[in-house]
Parts: C-alpha cells; sequence; structure tokens
C-alpha cells in the first residue's frame, strides 16, 4: 500500500481520540447520550481545528448499526464506510465549487426521500460560507423545517459571510487553536508509534509554526521527518522553517546583563552571515523578555514551550524588573521603525545599543510630603536649640512673620479654588502685622506695589510663588480669595452659546450659516467690557452635547403631518435602526401614507431577506421618531425605478463626491505638471473620498 500521510492518517475515528475541543464534545456527546439531536449543527474554527473531523463521527454515531451513540463501535459496515468515505448517506458537499442556486436545488430535490441504508441522511456543506446569497435562500425552508431523517452539517472558517438567517437555524459550536503543549503531546505519542527518533525541542518549534492548527503541525512534521532522512532533529528543523535559533537570542540578553558591547556587536556579526530577517529576531527578543517578566512575576506560570525554562529563571534572576520593561519597549519600537532604516543590520544593531545607552539608572529620592513642617520662631525657643549647621542665610528674623512664609501661594489658590472662599481656620492661623508695616487703607490704586502683577502671571504659568515677605498678611489672604471669582468669570466667558451650537451644527451638515464671532472673540470682548458683579445662581443650563442634541431635534424632526412620500429618504438616515433591519429599510420606496399608516414596497431583488419582524421594527422606529404609534405595511412588488431609496441615494451621493474629487484632482497644477514633465498616469480607483455625513 502506498504511503499516507501523517495528517490523514492519524485522523480520530471517534471523540476520545480527538485532541483538545473539550466544549464541543461536551455537549455532542451529552445530546447523543440523552437523544437530545438538533437538526442542523454548524461548525466553525480556523483551518485544521477538527471541524470536517467532528462532523464525519457525528455522522457515525447517528448512524451506527449498534445505535445512537456518543461511542460508536467502529468495526459495522456503517462505520467502514463512513470511515473510507463512501457511505451513501452521507452527503459531502464542496461549497466552493459548488456556488451557484441550481446545484442547490439539485442537492435539495433528493431530501424528501429516506436514507437507503442509514438511520439519517446527512449532509455535510463543508466551506458553507462560499454559497452565493440566492443558494442562501433557497437552503433557508429546508434548513428551518427538514424531514425527520435529514441532518445538515455545516462548516466553516468564516462564520461572518454567514447570513444572519442561517445562523439563527443552526446550533453553532466554535473550535478553538490547539495549544503547543496539546500539540507538542500529540506529536509526541504519534512519533512514538511511527518509531522516529525526534528532540523535544523540535517539537516545540513545529508547533509554534503549526499556528494552532492540528493538521498544519502534522504536515509540517511529514515534511520535517524527510528534511532530516527519518527522524527530527532541533538545527534540520530551525534550517527548514527558516527560524532563528534560539541561542542567538539568548546571547544577545546575556551581553546586555553585563553591559559587553563588543560581545553584543559580535554576536550580531555572527548572526548576519546566515541572511537572517531582523525584524523577526526583535520579535523573538521581544517574546524572550516577556518570558522573562512572567518568571519574575509568577514563576510558576512559565511553560517550557521553548526548552529554556531554566536558562529564562536564570535572566529572570540576574536583570531587574525595570531593565526587562525597558528592554521589551526598546525593541517594540525598534521594530516599528526598522523599516524606515536603508540598511537593516544597521537599525538592528542600533535598538540594542539604545538598550546599553539607556539602561535605567539608580532611583534618587522623592521627598513624599508637599510641604515642609514649619520652623518655630526663633523668639519661641533658646539659642542652644537652634541647629548648628543652620547657615545664617536660612534663620529667619524675629520681627517677621515666619508662619505665612513656608506656604506657597500656588498652593492657597488651589485650596480655595474648591470652595470658592479662604477658610476661616485660616484666616485665623494668619499672624497679625505690626502697625508700622501696616498700609492704609485710602490709599490709592496707584500706589500697590508691582509684585501683585508677577504674582498673576506666576499664577497663570502654573509656576509656585513664595509671596513677598515685606507685604502684608492681609493683602496675601485678599489676593487668595479674590484669584477663584476670576476664574468663575473665565469659565462663563467660554461657555458656548446657542448660537455658536446652532453653527457647529450647520457646519458639520454643510449648511450655511450667517457669520458669527469666534468664541475667542466674544471672550475678548466680554473681558474688555466692565461688567457688574453678578450673584452667582446655581447653573441649570444643559451641558454642551445636550445641547446640541436638543437643537438638532428641533432642527432636524419632521412632524407626521407634513410628512410625504418624498421625505423618507430624508427620515431614513435618522430612524434608530440597525442590521438587518436597517439594510432591509434601506431598499424600501415609500409609496403613500394614511394617517399613521405607512405603505413601503420592496424591489423582487431585495426581497429574499424580507419577513413580518422587519416591518414590525421599522413601525416601532417610526413610533419614536413621531412620539405616535404607527404602523408599517411593507409589500414585495416590481418598483418602477423612478423614485430612489435611501440605498440608492447614498450611492449616488457617493458617485457624484467621488467625481468631483477626481475632477478636482486632475485638475490640480501639481498633477498637471507630473504628467506633462513625467508621463504620469492617475489610477482612478485609488482616489479616495470621505462620506459625507447624511
Amino acid at each position: 500500500m502506498s504511503y499516507q500521510v501523517l495528517a490523514r492518517k492519524w485522523r480520530p475515528r471517534s471523540f476520545n481520540e480527538m485532541v483538545g475541543q473539550e466544549h464541543v464534545l461536551k455537549a455532542l456527546v451529552n445530546a447523543l447520550d440523552h437523544d437530545r439531536l438538533h437538526h442542523a449543527y454548524l461548525f466553525t474554527g480556523t483551518r485544521g481545528v477538527g471541524k470536517t473531523t467532528v462532523a464525519r463521527i457525528l455522522a457515525k454515531c447517528l448512524n451506527c448499526d449498534v445505535g445512537v451513540s456518543s461511542s460508536p463501535c467502529g468495526v459495522c459496515s456503517t462505520c467502514v464506510e463512513i470511515n473510507e468515505g463512501r457511505f451513501v448517506d452521507l452527503i459531502e458537499v464542496d461549497a466552493a465549487s459548488r456556488t451557484k442556486v441550481e446545484d442547490t436545488r439539485e442537492l435539495l430535490d433528493n431530501v424528501q426521500y429516506s436514507p437507503t441504508s442509514g438511520r439519517y441522511k446527512i449532509y455535510l456543506i463543508d466551506e458553507v460560507h462560499m454559497l452565493s446569497n440566492s443558494s442562501f435562500n433557497a437552503l433557508l425552508k429546508t434548513l428551518e423545517e427538514p424531514p425527520a431523517h435529514v441532518k445538515f452539517l455545516l462548516a466553516t472558517t468564516d462564520p461572518q459571510k454567514l447570513p444572519a438567517t442561517i445562523l439563527s437555524r443552526c446550533l453553532q459550536f466554535n473550535l478553538k487553536n490547539m495549544s503547543p503543549e496539546k500539540i507538542v503531546s500529540h506529536l509526541q505519542s504519534i512519533l512514538s508509534e511511527e518509531m522516529v527518533p525526534f528532540e523535544e525541542p523540535a517539537l516545540w518549534q513545529l508547533s509554534r509554526a503549526a499556528d494552532g492548527s492540528m493538521r498544519d503541525a502534522l504536515s509540517l512534521t511529514d515534511q520535517a521527518i524527510a528534511f532530516g532522512n527519518g527522524k527530527l532533529d532541533e538545527h534540520d528543523v530551525s534550517t527548514m522553517l527558516g527560524t532563528i535559533d534560539h541561542k542567538f537570542i539568548q546571547h544577545i540578553v546575556e551581553s546586555l546583563i553585563h553591559l559587553d558591547g563588543a560581545k553584543l556587536l559580535d554576536a550580531v556579526a555572527r548572526f548576519s552571515e546566515h541572511a537572517p530577517d531582523y525584524s523577526a529576531a526583535l520579535s523573538d527578543l521581544q517574546t524572550l523578555l516577556h518570558r522573562v517578566a512572567i518568571a519574575q512575576a509568577l514563576p510558576e506560570a512559565l511553560d517550557n514551550s521553548y526548552g529554556d525554562r531554566k536558562q529564562i529563571l536564570s535572566f529572570a534572576r540576574e536583570l531587574t524588573p525595570e531593565d526587562v520593561q525597558l528592554f521589551y519597549q526598546t525593541a517594540l519600537v525598534g521594530q516599528r521603525d526598522l523599516s524606515l532604516c536603508s540598511v537593516p543590520r544597521t537599525g538592528f544593531e542600533m535598538v540594542l545599543l539604545r538598550m546599553l545607552a539607556f539602561k535605567p539608572q539608580a532611583l534618587i529620592d522623592v521627598p513624599k510630603n508637599a510641604f515642609a513642617p514649619a520652623q518655630p520662631l526663633a523668639a519661641e525657643i533658646g539659642d542652644d536649640q537652634i541647629p548648628v549647621d543652620q547657615s545664617p542665610a536660612d534663620q529667619i528674623p524675629a520681627d517677621q512673620s515666619p508662619a505665612v512664609s513656608h506656604v506657597d501661594a500656588h498652593s492657597l489658590n488651589t485650596e480655595n479654588d474648591a470652595s470658592g472662599t479662604p477658610d476661616q481656620g485660616e484666616q485665623a492661623a494668619v499672624p497679625e502685622v505690626p502697625a508700622s508695616e501696616k498700609k492704609s487703607e485710602t490709599e490709592p490704586s496707584g500706589a500697590v506695589d508691582s509684585p501683585k502683577l508677577d504674582d498673576v502671571e506666576s499664577d497663570n504659568a502654573h509656576v509656585e510663588h513664595v509671596p513677598d515677605r515685606h507685604s502684608t498678611a492681609s493683602e496675601q489672604a485678599q489676593n487668595v480669595q479674590s484669584k477663584p471669582n476670576s476664574a468663575d468669570n473665565t469659565q462663563a466667558q467660554t461657555k458656548p452659546s446657542k448660537a455658536d451650537l446652532m453653527a457647529d451644527i450647520a457646519e458639520i451638515e454643510g449648511k450655511p450659516s450667517a457669520p458669527l464671532r469666534s468664541s475667542s472673540e466674544s471672550t475678548v470682548r466680554q473681558a474688555v467690557q466692565p461688567q457688574a458683579a453678578q450673584p452667582q445662581q446655581p447653573s441649570e443650563q444643559p451641558s454642551s452635547g445636550e445641547a446640541v442634541d436638543q437643537i438638532r431635534q428641533n432642527v432636524e424632526k419632521l412632524s407626521l403631518d407634513a410628512f410625504t412620500p418624498a421625505h423618507w429618504t430624508k427620515l431614513f438616515f435618522r430612524l434608530p435602526i440597525s442590521g438587518v433591519v436597517k439594510m432591509t429599510a434601506s431598499n424600501l420606496v415609500c409609496v403613500g401614507r394614511q394617517q399613521n399608516q405607512f405603505y413601503f414596497a420592496q424591489d423582487e431583488q431585495s426581497g429574499g431577506l424580507l419577513n413580518t419582524e422587519h416591518a414590525q421594527f421599522l413601525s416601532d422606529a417610526l413610533s419614536d421618531y413621531f412620539d405616535a404609534p404607527c404602523r408599517a405595511d411593507i409589500s414585495v412588488s416590481a418598483l418602477d425605478g423612478q423614485t430612489e431609496t435611501p440605498a440608492q441615494y447614498r450611492e449616488r451621493r457617493r458617485q457624484a463626491q467621488k467625481d468631483n474629487a477626481l475632477q478636482a484632482f486632475k485638475a490640480d497644477p501639481v498633477v498637471l505638471t507630473l504628467q506633462e514633465t513625467f508621463g504620469a498616469t492617475i489610477e482612478v480607483d485609488s482616489v479616495k473620498v470621505k462620506e459625507e455625513k447624511l
């Protein structure tokens, strides 16, 4: 007998031989044992995870001569014929080669007939997402209510392409990707049975290259056995797959740990002799650093998928967490910028040298308290209690008030902004100043010292400012108290008005609007004009987002009495609908209205997905919009083609916008110069425009 590849030879023949997919097998086994069988099953997942295998085992369980159970005998004529692919009542269909509706109709013509030899007639449709829309429509009724002797088993790698009407009629099972651990374990058992010598690191390389597919892993194993002349060697597998030797990445990490630049560049020079992929090398470096970070945070969670667990634990002890995070981020950013470098090796070396140049240094002690503790007055303590190492410049004279000197104006301003007025306790804490330093209350404003202007400028720049020791405490408290009011006035002046919101809406919708002053100009004019002090009232005005929604409703909303069939296209883009209902409504034409009854028509070509629920959803949306009970009646008929549907209107707008953009692009002076000088041509399909909001 000719050689049979491992993927076919070791295909599971029962649920007990399956690797992984426990969540799917548990549901199927319980359904078979308790006779709770559905008439249509849908198996989804990526390539090589067992979709067709599970479907064939399920067909064997349903038609086994012993009876319906989750453990078929495997020796009866039915089980043998299913294993060999010649069971007459198991009809396997490749949807990729039979996409036409005629093929589907021909297939369904025999559904009504009883099975020839089995208990059930089973239709296994693989890659079902390749069927056309007409084929899906022809399959709907039979898939929903098939005869009692018919079961449908569907398999696909792209369930997003299936219509919702198909998904709702099937029990869907999503098969997961295989983990590297399960693939390696399965390969070990197969190679032991095949008596093929192997090295475990080689199996880990094959499992990573399979990317979750067991069939790909078995196919690569076949190729590796042929490449290695009957054995699996780590070096041979690495050469066959074109992967990077993992020891090279380990040498790089060792050089980074010891800060040895010469050893680092020497490793890169030896690595460059093999014409490597430097982007893949950075990816492998990121993977190793990620595993080191896991070993530092949770050592028991570290796997041995690369056969280097001891080495990773050693790196985790020698590297600090800061180094690991910095190296990982540097490799991540360097991989992104590697394509910008003219010489990939130069970019790769610069990434590694950057890791050495920006290695974290020792951290400095950062003060934990925002303010230094207040020092006692020199007059209240003895001379022997004054620190010896205190410089004369740091000592505060006794005739001045040090109780305020350690508190900066920025911190006081922050505290008072929350309450609007200074706290009474803070006012009481301000010491009294001698009468000789007090200023007259009747002193004119021009005699005020200039440092007050400096205080305002420093606050605007967010720089802490220490009050002048020569200014009085009452003036400092007065300055602090006056600042929150100015902040409130600024917020009130910059609040958007209704006219500004109307202008923003007109600009978004592309409608002409009256010229308005900008918000900055309005703020400046209000700031220049003198205003009387107004008592602050609690704000009852809505936020800017709520105001925009409220104004938009007042501007755009249509009344039920004023609605005509010509308004349907405009109304469609304002209805709260989505999904299949929105797709159906976009192909409708409003043919009339009688009070609260709306009459719609849909073309025969697009009426395949129409059902009674769509009319109910559309009725609810119309009722919500008009705030009145409405009813939508949808009929399928041949349209005259003169009235546009919302979908046709949107397509016409998009095409017109693209034509205008293309004409403007062709008339551009730079484009004309390029065409005349270099003979350039315009790729019309490459012109993309942003769709206008409807």
